[in-house]
């Protein structure tokens, strides 16, 4: 019996200890969250004190996971939270699957112009702000006037659609800030394809990386960095619409794709613009008719037409076992614009146009975890469409649209045909290593080429034309990311290296009587990148940021070479280099479920070197780009936003920031620089914006929705030359530029119209050189959108 009992004890003690042992093994768990029947990308799960957020087709995987039952939390983005209890191991090792279901509040229309709320984004440690270009979709607006409504962000046109722009950020300016398309660099794309032709439904996501820009975007930008994320993650859409406006603008865009059981999908992005940019603007006048001038006559732009079509097809597969995304695809484009103005006012075309293609074939290409923790990607594409510029024409023009002929054969200003293409590559390679749930590795490769080839039928013999005008860039990335609940933090490192080569023109002895000849120049450069980057959540609602960047630009093509329109080229830039500081607070709360208030403030200190910035050329018929050594920027950008329930929201956001010249003495001399300390000029100092939105739901049925928004642009004066060599006489006034909306949406989003006024009390806008931007300006957009 005593035998019995021993026997009995030890088998409990043994089913005891298998059971603890059981308990304690380790185990994966892998699930899926799903909305609408919907993969959920970037969902953050939780369990314990584990987080990890869902891949694109919504699926994630927990290891070292102990116990038999675990409690989960999944969260994301307008989607109710939920909470759950699963008992391990799962039968058979299925994949569980989480439904979610949409929440009360439309957080994307409170979110419009704040900081997304993704965690995939808003946990970074980089200074990002996401817009949501979903809530946009049946507006009129292009990506350009969208990013124009973020703090830090002033958009500078020289004219109306398809004009030429100037991007500034935080004061950087130009190429100084780098634009993605889905984290492709978009150096090459030319002008067919450029922010402020290309429509907002393209997107669904712009993110805009400020100071410190990732390692995974390949990139050599000295402040900053735009990321448009396309809404092709849908596996079967359509979105088809039309608007039509002032000025006899018409725009279409079509966004599709189509994604078979098995894997195969087909995806395709269209759009059209055309417009005849014939706005009002002031400007002096002499009739040469009556012989009178006028100093400041209201006229209307008569040589501002433009027009373009882009085609972007993509074909391959998803959720395969060797690609999450295997895609070719082409991007073809056209556009034609005729050229209204020099690079300031003062200067006025008649006849002289450009026009240009894009044939570029692509290559995408994906694959998470291709051996456990390791993610790949490549992308590819090359430019052979061309450019041209056409001046033809030997007249004078004045603002009237008068003109006077002049000895042929001449142009209005170089008589040139001229036709080239770039040949511009772009090739990018990177992996991604997840040691653990807290270390993670990243190295990308990112090579850029341009290759300059063009011809004149007008000068078929110019030896100028065959002179080589190449470059070829590489930028190597490698960055460590540590992770924990409440905190990350990243450290990264850049190397950067490029090759130029051109050819100098030169006289034989000096004599200007002899023709000119040509030698062959190379120019190498390198540099060597690093910085950091950290966040953390002091409480759930409030987060802390600081970054560092110790970073570089390489002198790009257009620079170097010109764009034979408004830039003449400068082979004597040297790199630009900045060591940047933003430190950051973001506060985002939801109240009772009915005040989401959030807010955010960044202060940034820039030193940089070199700086490359533009000015006008000596006749001031084109601009050029110039190193100035020093340049200081101390400054401080904010957004506040409310929004009561899914009724109503308001906002307001500003931008201050000192750009100052550092340079004391002048060049080769220990004069003191006359400008030394003074702002830099032609860029604007303190700006800002504010908006109100007013929603009424089930408006005339159930599921149809009326949003009525207004905008408010504010820039203050700013000088146009050196304030301490008369620029206090030669400013660009203060600016109030009022904008109104109004959208409707049907059946929960199917059909759709957009109304839209701009510059709604036709106030003088001015830009670049004190150029003029569009007087008011009426549109009317029709959509229709469906996915399945």
């Amino acid at each position: 019996m005593k035998q019995n009992s021993t026997f009995l004890l030890t088998i409990c003690m043994l089913l005891s200890f298998f059971s603890t042992i059981a308990q304690q093994q380790k185990q994966t768990f892998t699930a899926r969250v799903l909305a609408g029947g919907e993969a959920v990308p970037s969902a953050t799960a939780r369990i314990n004190n584990q987080v990890i957020h869902s891949n694109d087709n919504g699926i994630f995987t927990f290891t070292g996971i102990s116990g038999t039952t675990i409690k989960i939390e999944i969260s994301a983005v307008g989607l109710k939270p939920l909470k759950n209890q699963v008992k391990l191991p799962t039968a058979n090792k299925d994949v569980l699957v989480f439904n979610l279901e949409q929440e009360d509040k439309e957080i994307e229309e409170v979110n419009v112009l704040g900081r997304t709320e993704s965690q995939d984004v808003n946990r970074q440690a980089y200074n990002v702000v996401a817009i949501d270009a979903k809530a946009l979709h049946n507006t009129t607006l292009d990506l350009s006037h969208a990013l124009d409504r973020v703090s830090g962000v002033r958009v500078r046109e020289t004219g109306g659609v398809g004009s030429a722009f100037n991007f500034s950020l935080n004061g950087f300016t130009g190429n100084q800030v780098k634009f993605f398309i889905d984290g492709i660099p978009m150096d090459n794309f030319g002008s067919s394809f450029q922010i402020n032709n290309i429509p907002i439904n393209l997107a669904e996501r712009l993110e805009v990386y400020k100071g410190v820009v990732p390692v995974w975007l390949g990139s050599d930008a000295l402040g900053g960095a735009v990321n448009i994320v396309t809404g092709n993650g849908k596996p079967n859409y359509l979105d088809v619409s039309y608007s039509y406006g002032s000025f006899n603008t018409h725009r279409t865009t079509i966004n599709s794709a189509f994604t078979t059981p098995s894997g195969w999908t087909f995806q395709l992005n269209a759009y059209q613009n055309y417009s005849d940019n014939n706005y009002w603007v002031n400007a002096a006048v002499s009739d040469l008719e009556t012989r009178q001038y006028y100093a400041d006559a209201r006229v209307r732009r008569f040589h501002d037409t433009y027009r373009n079509e882009t085609v972007i097809g993509q074909f391959g597969v998803v959720g395969k076992s060797f690609a999450d995304a295997l895609l070719i695809g082409i991007n073809l484009g056209q556009n034609r614009a005729d050229i209204q103005t020099g690079a300031t006012m003062e200067t006025v075309f008649g006849d002289w146009f450009r026009r240009g293609s894009i044939v570029m074939p692509t290559l995408k290409y994906r694959k998470k975890d291709i051996v456990k923790g390791l993610d790949v990607y490549v992308n590819a594409n090359y430019n052979l469409g061309y450019e041209q510029n056409i001046d033809t024409v030997a007249r004078l023009y004045n603002w009237l649209g008068q003109h006077i002929d002049r000895t042929a054969p001449a142009g209005e200003r170089s008589y040139s045909m001229y036709k080239f293409r770039n040949n511009m590559g772009v090739g990018a390679a990177g992996v991604n290593y997840r040691i653990n749930e807290q270390n993670t590795l990243s190295l990308n490769n990112t090579v850029s080429t341009f290759n300059r080839q063009g011809s004149d039928e007008l000068a078929p013999f110019n030896e100028a034309y065959e002179q080589p005008r190449k470059s070829i860039k590489n930028v190597l990335g490698l960055s460590y990311q540590y992770s924990r609940d409440r905190w990350n933090a990243t450290v990264f490192a850049k190397d950067l290296r490029q090759n130029v080569r051109f050819a100098e023109a030169f006289t034989p002895g000096g004599d200007a009587s002899q023709p000119l000849q040509y030698r062959q120049m190379d120019t190498k450069f390198s540099a060597f990148g690093y910085g950091l980057a950290g966040t953390y959540f002091i409480q759930p609602s409030l987060q802390a940021k600081v970054s560092f960047e110790r970073s570089y630009r390489l002198p790009d093509p257009y620079e170097l070479f010109g764009d034979l329109i408004n830039t003449q080229g400068n082979v004597a830039l040297k790199p630009e280099s900045s060591n940047n500081i933003n430190l950051g607070l973001s506060y985002v709360k939801t109240i009772a479920k009915m005040h989401h208030v959030h807010g955010d403030v960044n202060f940034l200190l820039r030193e940089a070197k070199d700086f490359i910035r533009p000015d006008l050329n000596p006749n001031g018929t084109q601009q050029v780009m110039r190193n100035l050594l020093d340049v200081s920027n101390r400054g401080v950008d904010f957004s506040l936003r409310y929004g009561y329930h899914n009724n109503f929201t308001i906002g307001l956001s500003g931008t201050y920031q000192n750009l100052r010249n550092e340079v004391e003495f002048e060049p080769g001399s220990s004069r003191v620089s006359p400008v030394y300390k003074d702002r830099i000029p032609n860029i604007p100092y303190f700006y800002g914006n504010g908006d109100a939105s007013y929603f009424i739901h089930d408006l005339a049925g159930s599921g149809n929705h009326l949003t009525i928004t207004y905008n408010l642009l504010y820039v203050h004066e700013f000088y146009l030359a050196w304030p301490s060599q008369g620029g206090l006489k030669n400013q660009i006034p203060e600016q109030f530029a009022h904008d109104l909306s109004a959208t409707y949406s049907l059946k929960d989003g199917r059909y759709n119209i957009g109304l839209a006024c701009r510059n709604l009390f036709d106030n003088r806008l001015y830009d670049n050189f004190m150029l003029q931007k569009p007087s008011r300006a009426f549109s009317v957009k029709l959509r229709y959108f469906i996915n399945k």
